[in-house]
């Protein structure tokens, strides 16, 4: 994985995504030795507010947004990731028992400190949006967004628009199912996320094949693949859009950034 990260950098691509829940701890580790030798050629994001369970350091299951966790966790990520500042922090899900306005001004005064350059939000709502971008401006929101899962267009695209706040799409490939590979009959083993997302189950799957057989038709007009399509409609949006697809094989690293 570090061959691939470091050949993604060659190829041009400037900018990585991860979170400490990752692994948990381990992908911070892994992508900070793997953009060592690129300080100040890349940004890298990452993410804060989540926190173990009870009696399990593995399953990340519990919200924590409290201004004293965020710094603690800034701390632990800039030294993970081998940097002087966190290019883009963001919140990784919204804590309802934590104001947003608090969430916000701990990032404002790690941003202060020179340990945080901007503010992100992931998943937030257009009202928690405008609350924290009072307090702190927001650089940021991730949230899902592809040709298969259109709901940031009717509040969240405008929204961003107005405040000026870029968008990172995550699950641009609508989580496989826009490359075409995944079908009816395909059979998601238990470790899979999507086994136990509904839009995944076999029924579902039948009654969006319609989608997926359009862009590939698209995508024989365009000589691409339909995952190039999919990511290309996804940049033709606005130009503050950045999608983020996810691979662990060059040869789809490739494929993507022919989109």
């Amino acid at each position: 994985m570090i061959a691939l990260v470091r050949a993604t950098v060659d190829k041009g691509v400037t900018f990585f995504d991860t979170a400490e829940v990752y692994g948990p701890l381990t992908n911070e580790e892994l992508v900070g030795e793997a953009l060592a030798p690129f300080r100040g050629k890349v940004v890298i994001a990452t993410k804060f507010g989540w926190e173990p369970g009870p009696g399990d350091q593995n399953r990340w299951t519990v919200l924590n947004s409290r201004p004293e966790h965020i710094k603690q966790v800034a701390e632990a990520s800039l030294r993970r990731l081998r940097v002087d500042a966190i290019d883009l922090f963001y919140q990784h899900r919204v804590d309802l028992n934590v104001p947003i306005e608090d969430v916000a001004g701990a990032v404002k005064d790690l941003i202060r400190e020179g340990k945080v350059k901007h503010f992100g939000l992931s998943e937030a709502g257009a009202r928690t949006i405008r609350r924290a971008h009072a307090v702190q401006p927001v650089t940021a929101l991730q949230s899902e967004y592809s040709l298969f899962w259109r709901q940031p267009e009717q509040e969240i695209l405008p929204l961003l628009e107005e405040l000026g706040i870029g968008f990172v799409p995550f699950s641009p490939l609508g989580k496989g199912f826009l490359t075409g590979k995944i079908t009816a009959e395909t059979q998601f083993d238990s470790t899979d996320f999507r086994s136990s997302i509904p839009r995944f189950t076999g029924e579902n799957r039948r009654a969006n094949q319609s989608l997926v057989d359009l862009i590939m038709r698209f995508a024989e007009q365009k000589k691409a693949t339909a995952a190039q399509i999919a990511l290309a409609w996804l940049l033709a949006q606005k130009p503050w859009i950045v999608p983020i697809p996810g691979t662990t094989k060059l040869n789809r690293l490739e494929e993507n950034l022919g989109g």
